[in-house]
């Protein structure tokens, strides 16, 4: 078995695990018991629960920028690539449900993942032809964030098979975006948002993200 195979099982049995009984209930050591795999290579390649999140989040990247847009405007690009990631959560939407549910009771793993997914929307951004790099990339990765929670607590609710739901959510939080800074656009990012109301409405004390992922913990509040 490869070592991609072995953390796909992996990450697939804890999920599995969180979506009966919840992430508090999960282990490196459960889960591979859970997959069959032996524990000592378990060891070798996840230090603890927060591994397995970092890994499921790089795990979502590489799925969103497989055969990704090349060609159009920056914000179709955007919203294909955050599309993608989240068809990625939803091969383990029960576990990953439970894992936002669990989140406030897990200081440390939200702040993981804070972390976590500003380093995966600053890799879509990368992708769609966004510069990243200082105090604008920043600006345009934090605004990037804020798109991810509004459409991660979408997502949380969206039932439906094609995920228009949060689809709708994605195209509205981008339109917004648009709005509030150039970035989109390819112009400058705006160091704050035009007079009036916030371009988006802050997400709830209890919405997490995947760095994963859900990029998308810890939560990272969209930009003042």
């Amino acid at each position: 078995m490869t070592d991609h195979d072995f953390d796909q099982d992996l990450i697939a049995a804890a999920f599995g695990i969180a979506a009966r009984t919840g992430w508090n209930s999960v282990s490196v050591a459960a889960a591979a018991r859970e997959a069959g795999l032996t524990l000592e290579r378990a060891r070798a390649r996840f230090v603890g629960r927060g591994a397995i999140l970092i890994r499921f989040g790089r795990f979502a990247d590489e799925h969103a920028l497989t055969g990704a847009l090349e060609t159009g405007p920056t914000r179709e690009k955007l919203f294909d690539l955050v599309m993608r990631r989240f068809d990625a959560l939803q091969q383990h939407r029960a576990g990953v449900l439970a894992l936002l549910r669990d989140l406030p009771s897990e200081p440390a793993i939200a702040l993981m993942l804070a972390a976590a997914t500003s380093t995966s929307m600053a890799w879509l951004l990368d992708a769609s032809g966004v510069k990243t790099a200082g105090l604008k990339g920043a600006l345009a990765t934090q605004g990037l964030v804020a798109v991810w929670l509004f459409t991660l607590r979408a997502w949380q609710k969206d039932e439906s098979v094609d995920l228009s739901g949060t689809m709708a959510a994605l195209d509205r939080a981008l339109a917004r975006a648009e709005q509030a800074a150039g970035w989109l656009a390819g112009g400058p990012v705006a160091s704050a948002p035009p007079p009036g109301p916030k371009p988006f409405p802050e997400p709830p004390a209890d919405l997490g993200t995947i760095g994963g992922t859900v990029s998308g913990g810890g939560d990272v509040p969209p930009p003042d």
